[in-house]
């Protein structure tokens, strides 16, 4: 954690932790913006989910995506950590696997803003039990 010297590093801690705050309320518009979702299981914490999340968020930020991030259990594909799912408005969303800020990059500028497809994704294997 950053050591505050002084009253100037405080506020600009406070604004950070304020930024974060106000991406993480608008889960009640999350349908009309972007959703990601960071898999911070042990493994992902590991392999570094909690430093690209932070990325993530100051990524959006500056290219002025509205987002909201959000923390979620184990997806499932530890050997393929860090893993995200991004769920844009009016697409089904997509899981990406061994996600690092290069990728992260990719992502938003390709994926998030060109709809354009990127490496990286995991297919979906579900199987529907009917009873």
């Amino acid at each position: 954690m950053t050591k505050v010297k002084s009253l100037a590093d405080l506020k600009a801690m406070r604004e950070k932790f304020q930024s974060n705050l106000d991406v993480r309320e608008k889960g009640d518009i999350q349908d009309e913006i972007v959703q990601v979702k960071v898999a911070m299981a042990t493994c992902g914490i590991a392999s570094g989910a909690k430093q690209l999340m932070e990325y993530m968020m100051e990524k959006a930020e500056a290219l002025k995506i509205r987002a909201v991030f959000t923390q979620t259990d184990c997806m499932g594909h530890c050997q393929l950590e860090p893993t995200i799912e991004v769920k844009v408005p009016g697409r089904d969303p997509l899981v990406f696997g061994h996600v690092d800020n290069k990728k992260a990059d990719e992502i938003f500028e390709k994926y998030i803003v060109n709809n354009e497809m990127v490496e990286g994704v995991i297919p979906v294997n579900r199987e529907v039990i009917d009873k």
